[in-house]
Parts: structure tokens; C-alpha cells; sequence
């Protein structure tokens, strides 16, 4: 978890990595709700990757024939006559 750390102007929860830090608020529990908050609504990467992919208009499957994204440069397959 990310730590709590307390200023003059009260709380603040820092990020992991170089993210920064989150406040200032007025309790340590209100900073702890916010923090915790953040966790539980984090996507999975898998979760994050279909999202943007989502935002980027792609179709959320591929081609079973060539592995490539069902849309685009993947031409369509029809049985053979």
C-alpha cells in the first residue's frame, strides 16, 4: 500500500512510482478512504489493455486464421464455393 505521510497543511498518500501524491486531507482516515479507494477501483492489466483498445475502436478478438485484429489489413474469409 501506498504510504500516509502528514505536512502542515495536512495528509497526503503518495503514489507508487513517480505518480506524486494525493491531498491534502484533513485526517489520516480521510487520506487512508481516498488511497484505498484508488486500489480497489485499479484495472487489471488485461482489464486496462481491452479498455484501450475499446477507446481505440479495435474489435476485442482476432483472426483465427491469421492472428491478426479482425478489422483492417485482415481480409475477410468466405468458404470456398
Amino acid at each position: 500500500m501506498p504510504p500516509i505521510v502528514e505536512r502542515p497543511d495536512g495528509f497526503y498518500w503518495l503514489a507508487d512510482g513517480d505518480l506524486g501524491e494525493f491531498g491534502p486531507f484533513e485526517t489520516y482516515e480521510m487520506a487512508r478512504a481516498d488511497r484505498d479507494a484508488v486500489s480497489e477501483e485499479a484495472l487489471t492489466p488485461a482489464e486496462a489493455l481491452e479498455e484501450a483498445e475499446r477507446d481505440l475502436g479495435m474489435v476485442g478478438w482476432n483472426d483465427a486464421q491469421t492472428g491478426e485484429p479482425a478489422e483492417g489489413s485482415s481480409p475477410p474469409h468466405l468458404p470456398p464455393e
